[in-house]
């Protein structure tokens, strides 16, 4: 089945982890072979793995942050560092569209296309494999050092953003604060609004959760999110809040990381035995419930997002085994045409109304 999972952190891993992802996964985890710390030698994400898995499409990010925090590859003394920092990973984009390794997606023409000619390799393998194609996402907004500077970011093909990150954002209070909205992160909505980005709501605070759904009219998403019923963190959404994604006709994907996926997970610990693939159904299934219906959930795995396999599912070596859950879903009674939502098609609906304009 082609994939759309909607976060990865391609360029990130590039530049930041200086990992070149045209080589394997297995490659890249030798080359790391001398280097200690979370998601050394364990990397699941490289273009090779996301061909063989049939990633058709991903939502690529560009990430830098100006919080005042101190975590390694992510925080930098000032926004003009973030900026700049972000300019670098979508120059790395641009290279690999260059080569042909990637097609950068910014328009429903561009996307329809791109689709259509994954779905006529996926009928006939003989032809040459097409490009992937690549969505950019911000991840936290501080790099744009201006809300006026938004349209330029869409014209370099930003489409999508997620106001915060960890933190307190400089537009607003993200992951494990109680801070809300600044008032230069209401001027930013407004300005998405007017120039038709989408908003991921995926690691605002609660308060700047709904302050964001008060004041943003546009299409929005949650792109790599869990479930709080089964994992109680902030980080997850609760059921309110997944209703209200569910009213506006948003879309959840769910993230394959082990402590967003079973409750009391010991980050650090380097031991994924107890979770598998079957808990990231176990949270596509209860946003199905909740929804009574398929239309609202998806793939956002995040893997390689500051970890690798030891804190990714005990299942899954690569990106290319997102394939097991199609066969994990419709072993639990989710037909082909429902599974295929879920996979892709789900992205699909939702970009397209969002950019059909």
């Amino acid at each position: 089945m082609l994939i759309i999972d909607a976060h990865l952190d391609l360029a990130w891993n590039a530049l930041q982890w200086n990992r070149n992802l045209q080589e394997s996964v297995y490659t890249i985890r030798e080359q790391e072979s001398n280097l200690s710390g979370p998601g050394r030698r364990q990397g699941t994400v490289a273009l090779p793995e996301m061909r063989k898995g049939r990633v058709a499409v991903c939502f690529a990010t560009v990430l830098a942050r100006s919080t005042g925090r101190a975590e390694p590859y992510l925080d930098y003394s000032s926004p003009l560092q973030a900026c700049a920092v972000a300019q670098g990973q979508l120059a790395y984009y641009q290279a690999l569209s260059e080569l042909g390794e990637v097609r950068l997606i910014k328009d429903i023409a561009g996307l329809n296309d791109h689709f259509a000619e994954w779905e006529q390799w996926e009928n006939n393998t003989q032809i040459t494999q097409p490009p992937l194609g690549l969505i950019i996402s911000m991840e936290s907004a501080d790099p744009i050092l201006k809300p006026d500077q938004l349209s330029a970011w869409k014209e370099a093909g930003v489409r999508i953003i997620g106001p915060a990150h960890y933190g307190p954002g400089r537009y607003a209070g993200g992951t494990s604060t109680e801070l809300g909205l600044t008032s230069d992160g209401f001027t930013l909505l407004h300005e998405m609004e007017r120039l038709g980005i989408i908003l991921d709501l995926t690691h605002l605070s609660d308060e700047a959760f709904w302050q964001a759904l008060d004041h943003f009219g546009g299409y929005m998403i949650a792109s790599h999110n869990n479930c709080r019923a089964l994992v109680p963190h902030q980080r997850q959404f609760d059921d309110k809040q997944i209703k209200a994604i569910l009213a506006r006709q948003g879309v959840i994907g769910a993230a394959l990381d082990n402590w967003m996926l079973i409750p009391d997970w010991v980050r650090g610990a380097n031991d994924n035995q107890p979770t598998t693939l079957e808990h990231v159904a176990d949270h596509i299934d209860y946003i199905c419930q909740l929804a009574g219906n398929a239309k609202h959930v998806a793939i956002g795995s995040d893997l390689d997002g500051g970890f690798g396999r030891e804190q990714s599912p005990s299942d899954l070596d690569t990106i290319a085994d997102l394939q097991k859950l199609g066969e994990i879903l419709a072993k639990r009674g989710y037909n082909t045409e429902v599974v295929l939502s879920i996979m892709h098609g789900n992205w699909l609906r939702l970009l397209r109304n969002a950019w059909v304009g």
